[in-house]
């Protein structure tokens, strides 16, 4: 009886120990006491944090979080931009990202916050800056560079960030006001949109005395720099949560203070000072930050005349605003206006519902003596018309048919469709005023390209972009309507396409004051931009000059129409000032860079101008960065350095199965976009690192979610089995013979 007892027990044990083997890791996780750094399944991420494969599980990656605090006094905007960096993992990492700033800030300052020491940075040349950070990385200094990609594409690297320490990185930088008639305005971006990056060209070249050889000409020699890791949204919560906060003293007594795309609290402490924060705090980093104001008065100041002193030299800041005449005793020109819309990949989701809204708008503000054509492109290209036809309500019917027709797909060839664009077989036609509207959210590597197409192309066509979506590439923008004589116009959202578009047809149809010159009765200026641009309807022109004394007047002259137009400016007037010597150096390297490429200037020659410039001022352009070393080593000798690359959120609306592999059965590329010669989908190509993560960031990717766990069923079905086995063996022992 004893022994049948015994086996009994013996085998319910068996079963037990069987069926909890399916369930129990023999060396369970969570019963031991755990670090900080726990191992974390996706569910555990929370907005703003990444997730690093691991041999044990997923761990909480790298952390970015951004905080801007900018003060406008008057004509000026002053914005701080805080990158807080936090390693929560037990490694030594080096953490770079891109991102964006507008581009026409000037940034001057870096600063590095380690505990309780902070780091100044200094402006340096860009490969001495950047020797300087390798040497300190190498030496386990924790160091910070910030480099400019583009005007408006900047990219920072931290290195040695320990295990669970946070590095503060500060950067500063001024901009001037936007004005648009009555109307004040700042804008915040805050991604950088995926950028379509043409493939290089193969081309024969001389390369030996005696035969022929090929060579690569590549059009974004700099992809790798400017792509960075684009989460799916559909896959992952958003990154880099960001705070706004803006100081605004106009002033001028305040009337509407407005947020376009960001819900706001604003405060006022008087008539002329509002503070405006995000209303639920941190927002995802996926769409421009967008503040505009008014004068409580109907109509703001006409005229701003702003100065600074530093060093030895007088600095002034003007913005004059012409009177809007219309055209006495004479019709306006009739107009040939050339429609081009990008319907690409990147235009998908809300941007192509804004463009074609905002394109229909367009062919309906025209008039029965005008002329048209619509240009649609992606990497392929159609002219609906062999040439420019009459707006009469036939042609006007089919393009709208047209327009109303596309959808974004593909990659975003956009200089041969500027080059079509600016086509003029009419050029010797003075009847007709000639306008190109550009719609496009600018999403290009290849923006040199397009500025030197426009500069040998433009003739008497005038350029005028719009920019649609929630992040456009502005620094694209505003250079081509520079070259091209134009305005740059945003639209944000649908609701913005009839307040935008109307503004933008007032410019269209009303004269613009041209032949515009600036004269200095007893100082010597030295004046941004050298040659003055035409203005429209509503526009400030805004000067910059430095002077060697602040006295006598200003008289800025032009034509209206086919009326002259003047007025002069005493300079002891002007009201006190700050940050406007930074404006006018950043403003004098656009110059050079224009005259770059307009080949006014020698590559050479425009460098040696830049350069010069951005080592007095103490600015970061394309050849000067900022860099910031700890002097204190804080990487243990021996232990490794990883990189963690922080990827970035799809802007809000576009679409990502438009934008990436929706043939996922071609290679990868990184670093690429290409577009496939049979249908022009866009596609992942392979040159040096991808801009996208379809799943989860690539270079931060999910931990291994491989485990054990089949062994360990097995190991209980077979314990099971053998408990079943001893059951019936039992059995079998004690029962009757």
């Amino acid at each position: 009886m004893r022994i049948a007892l015994f086996f009994l027990v013996e085998g319910v044990a068996a079963l037990v120990i069987g069926f909890a083997a399916l369930f129990v890791s023999f060396d369970p996780v969570w019963s031991a006491e755990l670090p900080q750094q726990a191992v974390l399944r996706p569910s555990d991420a929370r907005s703003g944090s990444l997730l690093f494969k691991t041999d044990d599980g997923y761990r909480d990656a790298l952390r970015l979080g951004v905080d801007v605090d900018l003060t406008v006094s008057g004509p000026t905007v002053r914005a701080r931009v805080t990158q807080i960096f936090r390693n929560p993992t037990k490694d030594w990492v080096e953490a770079t990202y891109v991102y964006p700033l507008p581009a026409g800030g000037a940034v001057d300052t870096l600063k590095m916050v380690v505990g309780d020491r902070v780091v100044v940075g200094d402006i340096k040349e860009r490969q001495q800056a950047r020797a300087i950070y390798e040497q300190a990385k190498q030496n386990g200094q924790k160091a910070a560079l910030t480099e400019q990609e583009r005007p408006n594409i900047f990219t920072n690297s931290v290195a040695n960030i320990g295990p669970g320490e946070t590095v503060l990185v500060q950067i500063e930088y001024q901009e001037p006001v936007q004005q648009n008639g009555s109307e004040f305005s700042l804008r915040v971006p805050m991604v950088v949109g995926p950028r379509y990056n043409p493939r290089p060209v193969v081309q024969s070249v001389d390369l030996r005395a005696d035969g022929n050889g090929w060579g690569t000409t590549d059009p974004v020699p700099d992809r790798d720099r400017i792509s960075s890791e684009v989460l799916d949204p559909a896959q992952n919560a958003p990154v880099n949560p960001t705070n706004v906060t803006v100081h605004l003293n106009a002033g001028f007594p305040l009337g509407e203070v407005k947020s376009h795309f960001h819900q706001v609290r604003i405060e006022s402490p008087d008539s002329t000072t509002r503070i405006v924060k995000l209303a639920e705090g941190p927002v995802p980093a996926d769409r421009d930050f967008e503040l505009t104001w008014k004068p409580a008065a109907e109509k703001a100041p006409s005229v701003g005349l702003f100065r600074e002193h530093v060093g030895n030299s007088d600095y002034l800041l003007a913005f004059v605003t012409p009177p809007s005449v219309e055209q006495a005793q004479q019709k306006p020109l009739p107009r040939e206006v050339i429609f081009v819309i990008d319907n690409s990949g990147s235009m998908g989701g809300t941007s192509i519902i804004q463009a074609k809204a905002s394109l229909t708008y367009a062919l309906g503000r025209l008039q029965p003596t005008d002329r048209f054509n619509v240009i649609r492109f992606d990497d392929t290209m159609d002219t609906l018309f062999p040439a420019p036809v009459a707006a009469n309500s036939a042609n006007i019917g089919n393009a709208t048919a047209f327009v109303s027709a596309l959808q974004a797909r593909g990659g975003t060839e956009m200089v041969p469709a500027m080059r079509a664009a600016l086509s003029d077989t009419n050029h010797d036609d003075a009847n007709y005023v000639r306008q190109v509207v550009f719609l496009t959210d600018g999403a290009i590597g290849n923006e040199q390209q397009l500025f030197e197409t426009i500069s040998a192309l433009r003739g008497r066509s005038r350029v005028f972009m719009v920019g649609i979506g929630s992040a456009p590439n502005t620094y694209l923008m505003t250079r081509a309507a520079e070259l091209g004589r134009g305005t740059f116009t945003h639209i944000g959202s649908v609701e913005q396409v009839d307040e935008r578009m109307r503004g933008l047809f007032a410019r269209l149809e009303n004269p613009a004051v041209t032949n515009l010159s600036a004269k200095f009765s007893e100082a010597t200026a030295d004046l941004t931009p050298s040659a003055l641009p035409d203005v429209y309807r509503n526009e400030p022109l805004v000067l910059a000059a430095k002077l060697d004394k602040l006295t006598g007047s200003v008289e800025i002259k032009g034509r209206i129409g086919d009326r002259p137009w003047s007025v002069t400016l005493p300079l002891a007037n002007a009201a006190e000032g700050k940050g406007l010597s930074k404006l006018w150096a950043r403003r004098k390297i656009a110059d050079a860079e224009v005259a770059r490429t307009t080949r006014q200037e020698s590559p050479e020659d425009a460098d040696k101008t830049i350069l010069a410039l951005a080592l007095e001022h103490q600015l970061v352009t394309r050849l000067t960065s900022l860099v910031a070393v700890d002097k204190t080593p804080s990487r243990p000798e021996g232990e490794p350095l990883k990189l963690s690359e922080l990827p970035l959120n799809l802007p809000a609306g576009w679409d990502f199965a438009k934008l990436f592999g929706e043939r996922p059965s071609l290679p990868a590329v990184p670093g690429e976009r290409r577009a496939d010669g049979g249908d022009g989908k866009v596609q992942l190509a392979a040159l040096k690192r991808s801009p996208v993560a379809t799943q989860a960031p690539g270079t931060l990717q999910l931990p291994k979610t491989a485990t054990d766990a089949e062994l360990k069923m097995i190991a209980g079905v077979i314990l099971l089995t053998v408990s079943l086995l001893l059951l019936v063996f039992n059995r079998r022992q004690t029962s009757p013979q």
